[in-house]
């Protein structure tokens, strides 16, 4: 059997998916810059994808720019904004378990002359408004935190800190990285409270190289990328019609019978924890486990994230001896599957440092079965004492 449990680092991508992105390669794959009938039919990809995106926001077509995924939106939004708005100020307020294409970027900023402040995270990974509040300054332009974390799952109270950011200082932009959030949750920026919202077409059934940046028509905001000034300036570049096509399919087919797929999806990770935790010398992280309310303990996090610690093993022994056995996940001390190190996540919510090294994070999908689970609980509950067995003492 095989098994995928690594859905938040891609999905397969979806029948409708290959279907239209096919048709666009075959048939329809005129350059939509170019005045005659197939740049035509080529740009009518584009503005049925914008559409799609935008309708499953509740937003405007024209606050949606297309980019190469969650990577170029991230910095579109952090060095775009920030450069359009530092006569304003020159500080930025963040979280300290960001994925790397948010803390890059700021990275760079902090070169450049920005100032920038990593705010800390509770035991669950949530962000407290209070410290929020407290980070805020008068030259504070911008704040970015992620929906859910790519890691643990956690859920951040988004609506809340944007609130609470913006009673404080009018005016003050708040980001949202919603790559591991959109198609998991029903998104709306403007009603939360979020002028700048980052997604990635791959971790929701769409293909790779894809992905959109929401920019609130209020918001001003810089190019970063320069050229034939395509999307109206703001994403110069020959559009990728395909990947744009596939990303609007995927966009409307995720959201499609949502309440059955987020309740598949909670009762799977219920049903996994509850029985992963009956192995020895194992614990989750970034949940507030309730034995009493297995349900209950999930639905605070995000549906299809579980991060597992196997004291005594290390997380890429485990991963390749589930390999073996055709389970595939990913080590949750990694910010890149080929680039182990340490978590940044797991270190700031608190885990044991030699359980740093043995965590493992399963993700879900609603293509995944009762049946895979079994199999990879059987397989866990095996290996498990083998591979202690080699341990060093």
């Amino acid at each position: 059997m095989e098994v995928y449990l690594d859905n938040s680092a891609t999905t397969k991508p979806c029948q409708s998916v290959r279907e239209i992105m096919w048709k666009t390669l075959e048939e329809d794959f005129g350059n939509p810059s170019s005045m005659y009938k197939k740049g035509v039919e080529a740009e009518r990809y584009l503005r049925a994808a914008g559409d799609q995106a935008a309708k499953s926001l509740k937003v405007q077509p024209k606050e949606i720019i297309f980019t190469s995924g969650g990577t170029e939106a991230n910095n579109l939004a952090l060095m775009g904004t920030a450069l359009a708005n530092q006569r304003a100020g020159k500080h930025i307020i963040t979280t300290g378990i960001e994925h790397p294409s948010v803390h890059n970027p700021l990275a760079f900023l902090e070169e450049q002359g920005f100032s920038v402040t990593y705010l800390p995270v509770d035991s669950l990974g949530h962000v407290r408004k209070e410290d929020l509040l407290e980070a805020v300054r008068e030259d504070t332009i911008l704040i970015s935190v992620m929906y859910v974390n790519n890691e643990i799952g956690a859920l951040e109270p988004i609506a809340e800190l944007a609130k609470a950011a913006k009673e404080k200082k009018p005016g003050i932009l708040f980001h949202s990285d919603a790559v591991q959030g959109y198609g998991k949750y029903r998104i709306f920026p403007k009603k939360e409270g979020i002028d700048l919202l980052s997604v990635s077409a791959h971790k929701i059934h769409g293909p790779k190289g894809v992905g959109f940046l929401y920019v609130s028509e209020k918001v001003k905001i810089k190019p970063i990328l320069f050229g034939g000034g395509q999307q109206k300036g703001m994403r110069s570049g020959t559009e990728n019609v395909p990947g744009i096509a596939g990303l609007g399919a995927a966009a409307e087919e995720i959201y499609q019978d949502h309440a059955e797929k987020t309740e598949k999806l909670y009762d799977f990770k219920a049903y996994f924890i509850e029985e992963v935790l009956k192995l020895e010398g194992t614990s989750v992280n970034g949940i507030a486990w309730d034995p009493a309310d297995p349900k209950g303990s999930v639905e605070k996090t995000a549906p299809h994230i579980i991060s597992v610690s196997f004291a005594g093993i290390r997380s890429e022994v485990l991963l390749h001896a589930l390999e073996e056995k055709g389970i595939y996940v990913s080590a949750g001390s990694a910010c890149a599957s080929n680039h182990p190190q340490l978590s940044g996540t797991l270190q700031a919510i608190g885990v044991n440092r030699e359980l740093l090294d043995a965590t493992l994070r399963f993700s879900l999908s609603a293509d995944n079965t009762r049946e895979e689970l079994d199999y990879t609980l059987s397989a866990l509950g095996e290996l498990l004492p083998k591979l202690r067995r080699f341990v060093r003492r």
